[in-house]
Protein backbone atom coordinates (compact mmCIF):
# COMPACT_ATOMS: atom_id res chain seq x y z
CA UNK A 1 0.00 0.00 0.00
CA UNK A 2 3.21 2.13 0.05
CA UNK A 3 1.93 5.52 -1.07
CA UNK A 4 -1.55 4.70 -2.34
CA UNK A 5 -4.05 7.13 -1.06
CA UNK A 6 -7.43 6.08 0.18
CA UNK A 7 -10.60 7.63 1.16
CA UNK A 8 -12.40 5.83 3.67
CA UNK A 9 -16.12 7.20 4.18
CA UNK A 10 -17.55 5.63 6.97
CA UNK A 11 -21.55 5.51 9.12
CA UNK A 12 -19.78 4.69 12.21
CA UNK A 13 -16.10 4.63 13.86
CA UNK A 14 -14.55 3.51 17.04
CA UNK A 15 -13.75 5.14 19.29
CA UNK A 16 -16.21 7.62 18.37
CA UNK A 17 -19.03 5.45 18.36
CA UNK A 18 -19.50 2.09 20.19
CA UNK A 19 -17.88 -0.80 18.80
CA UNK A 20 -20.21 -3.16 15.91
CA UNK A 21 -19.13 -4.65 13.01
CA UNK A 22 -19.25 -1.38 10.90
CA UNK A 23 -17.50 0.74 13.30
CA UNK A 24 -14.54 -2.04 13.91
CA UNK A 25 -13.69 -2.63 10.54
CA UNK A 26 -13.72 1.20 9.64
CA UNK A 27 -11.28 1.64 12.03
CA UNK A 28 -8.75 -1.53 11.61
CA UNK A 29 -8.55 -1.35 7.91
CA UNK A 30 -7.41 2.24 7.57
CA UNK A 31 -5.12 1.72 10.42
CA UNK A 32 -3.73 -1.56 8.06
CA UNK A 33 -3.53 1.12 5.22
CA UNK A 34 -1.56 3.81 7.40
CA UNK A 35 0.96 0.98 9.14
CA UNK A 36 1.61 -0.23 5.40
CA UNK A 37 2.65 3.26 4.33
CA UNK A 38 -0.62 4.25 2.86
CA UNK A 39 -2.34 7.87 2.93
CA UNK A 40 -5.72 8.09 4.24
CA UNK A 41 -8.22 10.16 5.53
CA UNK A 42 -11.19 9.01 6.88
CA UNK A 43 -14.83 10.95 6.81
CA UNK A 44 -17.73 10.34 9.09
CA UNK A 45 -20.67 12.31 10.34
CA UNK A 46 -20.59 14.07 13.41
CA UNK A 47 -23.59 13.05 15.56
CA UNK A 48 -24.72 14.21 18.19
CA UNK A 49 -24.11 11.72 20.95
CA UNK A 50 -19.96 12.30 19.68
CA UNK A 51 -18.60 13.53 22.84
CA UNK A 52 -16.55 16.47 21.46
CA UNK A 53 -14.58 17.59 24.62
CA UNK A 54 -13.30 14.43 25.39
CA UNK A 55 -12.28 13.40 21.73
CA UNK A 56 -11.00 16.69 21.00
CA UNK A 57 -12.44 17.42 18.14
CA UNK A 58 -12.51 21.13 16.60
CA UNK A 59 -13.61 22.89 13.89
CA UNK A 60 -11.61 23.70 10.27
CA UNK A 61 -12.86 27.33 9.81
CA UNK A 62 -10.46 26.93 6.09
CA UNK A 63 -13.01 24.07 5.07
CA UNK A 64 -16.34 25.31 6.36
CA UNK A 65 -18.66 27.75 5.74
CA UNK A 66 -19.64 26.28 2.50
CA UNK A 67 -23.68 25.21 2.12
CA UNK A 68 -24.77 22.56 0.53
CA UNK A 69 -28.18 22.31 -1.70
CA UNK A 70 -30.35 19.49 -0.67
CA UNK A 71 -34.20 19.05 -2.25
CA UNK A 72 -34.06 23.08 -2.54
CA UNK A 73 -32.86 23.96 0.89
CA UNK A 74 -28.93 25.44 1.73
CA UNK A 75 -27.94 23.69 4.37
CA UNK A 76 -24.62 24.76 5.62
CA UNK A 77 -21.19 22.64 6.08
CA UNK A 78 -19.02 22.29 9.11
CA UNK A 79 -15.70 20.52 8.97
CA UNK A 80 -14.41 19.00 12.16
CA UNK A 81 -11.20 17.26 13.15
CA UNK A 82 -10.12 14.99 15.59
CA UNK A 83 -7.22 12.31 15.65
CA UNK A 84 -6.87 8.84 16.95
CA UNK A 85 -3.93 9.33 19.31
CA UNK A 86 -2.64 5.73 19.36
CA UNK A 87 -2.39 5.84 15.71
CA UNK A 88 -2.05 9.43 14.47
CA UNK A 89 -5.07 8.86 12.37
CA UNK A 90 -6.61 12.28 12.03
CA UNK A 91 -10.65 11.88 11.59
CA UNK A 92 -12.98 14.75 9.76
CA UNK A 93 -16.54 15.22 10.84
CA UNK A 94 -19.25 16.25 8.23
CA UNK A 95 -21.42 18.51 10.36
CA UNK A 96 -24.55 20.35 10.24
CA UNK A 97 -26.81 21.93 12.97
CA UNK A 98 -30.16 20.39 11.38
CA UNK A 99 -29.15 16.64 10.63
CA UNK A 100 -26.12 16.31 13.24
CA UNK A 101 -26.71 17.96 16.78
CA UNK A 102 -29.68 15.81 17.86
CA UNK A 103 -27.99 13.06 20.60
CA UNK A 104 -28.31 9.81 18.77
CA UNK A 105 -27.00 8.05 15.22
CA UNK A 106 -30.12 6.94 13.03
CA UNK A 107 -33.04 6.16 15.46
CA UNK A 108 -34.78 8.13 18.25
CA UNK A 109 -34.89 6.47 21.74
CA UNK A 110 -38.29 4.42 20.51
CA UNK A 111 -36.01 2.91 17.87
CA UNK A 112 -37.67 4.54 14.84
CA UNK A 113 -36.08 5.97 12.55
CA UNK A 114 -35.40 9.54 11.59
CA UNK A 115 -37.57 11.34 9.22
CA UNK A 116 -35.14 13.06 7.49
CA UNK A 117 -32.13 10.12 7.46
CA UNK A 118 -32.17 9.75 3.53
CA UNK A 119 -31.45 13.96 3.49
CA UNK A 120 -28.61 12.95 6.08
CA UNK A 121 -27.57 10.17 3.54
CA UNK A 122 -27.36 12.77 0.99
CA UNK A 123 -25.81 15.60 2.76
CA UNK A 124 -22.95 13.40 3.95
CA UNK A 125 -21.56 12.34 0.67
CA UNK A 126 -22.02 15.74 -0.40
CA UNK A 127 -20.07 17.04 2.17
CA UNK A 128 -17.68 14.70 1.57
CA UNK A 129 -16.91 15.30 -2.14
CA UNK A 130 -16.67 18.82 -1.63
CA UNK A 131 -14.00 18.84 1.50
CA UNK A 132 -12.33 16.12 -0.70
CA UNK A 133 -12.10 18.79 -3.52
CA UNK A 134 -10.93 21.75 -1.05
CA UNK A 135 -8.31 19.61 0.60
CA UNK A 136 -7.22 19.07 -3.33
CA UNK A 137 -6.91 15.10 -2.19
CA UNK A 138 -7.28 12.71 -5.37
CA UNK A 139 -7.93 9.22 -3.66
CA UNK A 140 -6.51 5.79 -5.78
CA UNK A 141 -9.21 4.24 -3.95
CA UNK A 142 -12.94 5.67 -1.93
CA UNK A 143 -13.87 2.55 0.67
CA UNK A 144 -17.58 2.93 1.41
CA UNK A 145 -18.35 1.31 4.94
CA UNK A 146 -22.10 1.55 6.66
CA UNK A 147 -25.15 2.47 4.51
CA UNK A 148 -25.36 6.35 5.88
CA UNK A 149 -22.26 6.62 3.75
CA UNK A 150 -24.42 4.07 1.19
CA UNK A 151 -24.89 6.96 -1.20
CA UNK A 152 -21.71 8.08 -2.43
CA UNK A 153 -21.05 5.71 -5.05
CA UNK A 154 -23.51 7.17 -6.95
CA UNK A 155 -23.01 10.39 -6.75
CA UNK A 156 -19.20 9.85 -7.21
CA UNK A 157 -20.13 8.25 -10.11
CA UNK A 158 -23.02 10.99 -11.51
CA UNK A 159 -23.35 14.00 -9.57
CA UNK A 160 -19.14 13.97 -9.31
CA UNK A 161 -18.35 12.08 -12.71
CA UNK A 162 -17.09 15.41 -14.28
CA UNK A 163 -14.91 16.26 -11.45
CA UNK A 164 -11.10 15.32 -12.79
CA UNK A 165 -9.78 15.03 -8.88
CA UNK A 166 -11.63 11.97 -9.04
CA UNK A 167 -11.77 10.60 -12.72
CA UNK A 168 -9.18 7.81 -11.26
CA UNK A 169 -10.60 6.71 -8.67
CA UNK A 170 -12.24 3.24 -7.60
CA UNK A 171 -14.74 2.65 -5.12
CA UNK A 172 -14.90 -0.38 -2.64
CA UNK A 173 -17.86 -1.18 -1.19
CA UNK A 174 -18.37 -2.96 1.93
CA UNK A 175 -21.40 -4.56 2.63
CA UNK A 176 -22.57 -5.59 5.79
CA UNK A 177 -25.66 -7.52 7.07
CA UNK A 178 -28.68 -6.03 7.50
CA UNK A 179 -28.73 -2.91 9.65
CA UNK A 180 -31.85 -1.17 9.69
CA UNK A 181 -35.62 -2.75 9.25
CA UNK A 182 -38.48 -0.98 7.38
CA UNK A 183 -37.39 2.06 5.05
CA UNK A 184 -36.00 5.81 4.90
CA UNK A 185 -38.66 8.64 3.56
CA UNK A 186 -40.56 7.65 0.59
CA UNK A 187 -39.55 10.63 -1.08
CA UNK A 188 -36.04 9.75 -1.02
CA UNK A 189 -35.84 9.11 -5.01
CA UNK A 190 -37.26 12.65 -5.89
CA UNK A 191 -34.61 14.46 -3.33
CA UNK A 192 -31.56 12.78 -5.22
CA UNK A 193 -33.52 13.37 -8.06
CA UNK A 194 -33.61 16.78 -7.72
CA UNK A 195 -29.74 16.47 -8.24
CA UNK A 196 -30.38 15.47 -12.07
CA UNK A 197 -29.64 11.95 -11.28
CA UNK A 198 -31.93 10.11 -13.50
CA UNK A 199 -34.98 8.39 -11.60
CA UNK A 200 -34.30 5.19 -14.11
CA UNK A 201 -31.13 4.66 -12.75
CA UNK A 202 -32.05 4.40 -9.32
CA UNK A 203 -35.59 3.15 -9.70
CA UNK A 204 -35.06 0.36 -6.88
CA UNK A 205 -35.05 3.56 -4.20
CA UNK A 206 -38.62 4.30 -4.71
CA UNK A 207 -38.92 1.54 -1.83
CA UNK A 208 -35.58 2.95 0.15
CA UNK A 209 -34.58 -0.25 2.12
CA UNK A 210 -31.45 -1.18 3.60
CA UNK A 211 -31.45 -3.80 0.72
CA UNK A 212 -32.72 -1.19 -2.49
CA UNK A 213 -30.21 1.25 -0.94
CA UNK A 214 -27.09 -1.22 -1.08
CA UNK A 215 -28.17 -2.58 -4.27
CA UNK A 216 -27.86 1.11 -5.52
CA UNK A 217 -24.41 1.48 -3.73
CA UNK A 218 -23.30 -2.43 -5.56
CA UNK A 219 -24.23 -0.55 -8.80
CA UNK A 220 -22.30 2.03 -8.85
CA UNK A 221 -18.82 0.93 -6.72
CA UNK A 222 -15.99 -1.37 -8.74
CA UNK A 223 -15.57 -3.53 -6.40
CA UNK A 224 -17.38 -5.10 -2.87
CA UNK A 225 -16.14 -6.78 -0.21
CA UNK A 226 -18.55 -8.94 2.05
CA UNK A 227 -17.80 -7.56 5.77
CA UNK A 228 -19.97 -9.90 7.45
CA UNK A 229 -21.08 -13.35 7.74
CA UNK A 230 -24.66 -13.25 6.82
CA UNK A 231 -25.49 -11.09 4.03
CA UNK A 232 -28.91 -10.79 3.22
CA UNK A 233 -29.75 -13.22 0.23
CA UNK A 234 -31.51 -10.68 -1.89
CA UNK A 235 -28.33 -8.97 -1.37
CA UNK A 236 -25.89 -11.94 -1.88
CA UNK A 237 -28.02 -12.71 -5.47
CA UNK A 238 -27.57 -8.52 -6.81
CA UNK A 239 -24.20 -9.04 -5.81
CA UNK A 240 -23.27 -12.00 -7.56
CA UNK A 241 -24.77 -11.20 -10.95
CA UNK A 242 -22.45 -8.01 -11.39
CA UNK A 243 -19.33 -8.66 -13.39
CA UNK A 244 -16.83 -7.09 -10.99
CA UNK A 245 -14.61 -8.00 -7.88
CA UNK A 246 -16.01 -9.34 -4.61
CA UNK A 247 -13.76 -10.11 -1.98
CA UNK A 248 -15.33 -13.19 -0.13
CA UNK A 249 -16.25 -12.77 3.80
CA UNK A 250 -12.92 -12.38 5.90
CA UNK A 251 -12.79 -12.19 9.73
CA UNK A 252 -11.56 -9.39 11.45
CA UNK A 253 -8.45 -11.43 12.69
CA UNK A 254 -7.32 -11.88 9.30
CA UNK A 255 -8.39 -9.59 7.21
CA UNK A 256 -5.10 -7.46 6.58
CA UNK A 257 -3.28 -9.13 3.92
CA UNK A 258 -6.57 -10.20 2.02
CA UNK A 259 -8.02 -6.98 2.01
CA UNK A 260 -4.13 -5.09 1.15
CA UNK A 261 -3.94 -8.06 -1.69
CA UNK A 262 -7.50 -7.16 -3.05
CA UNK A 263 -6.50 -3.80 -3.63
CA UNK A 264 -3.44 -3.91 -5.26
CA UNK A 265 -4.63 -6.82 -7.33
CA UNK A 266 -8.23 -6.58 -7.88
CA UNK A 267 -9.14 -2.71 -7.12
CA UNK A 268 -5.99 -1.48 -8.69
CA UNK A 269 -5.02 -3.38 -11.46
Amino acid sequence: MNGKKILFVSSELVPYLPENEVSLMSYETPRMVNSNGGQIRIFMPRYGNINERRHQLHEVIRLSGMNLVINDMDMPLIIKVASIPRERIQVYFIDNEEYFKRKATFTDKEGNLFPDNDQRAIFFAKGVMETVKKLNWSPDIIHVHGWMASLLPLYLKKYYADEPLFADSKIVLSVYGKTFDGALDQDMLKRIAFDGIPEEEIASLGEPTYNNLLKVAVDFSDAVILASEEIPEELNTHIANQEKPVLPYVSVQEFEEAYADFYNTKVLK
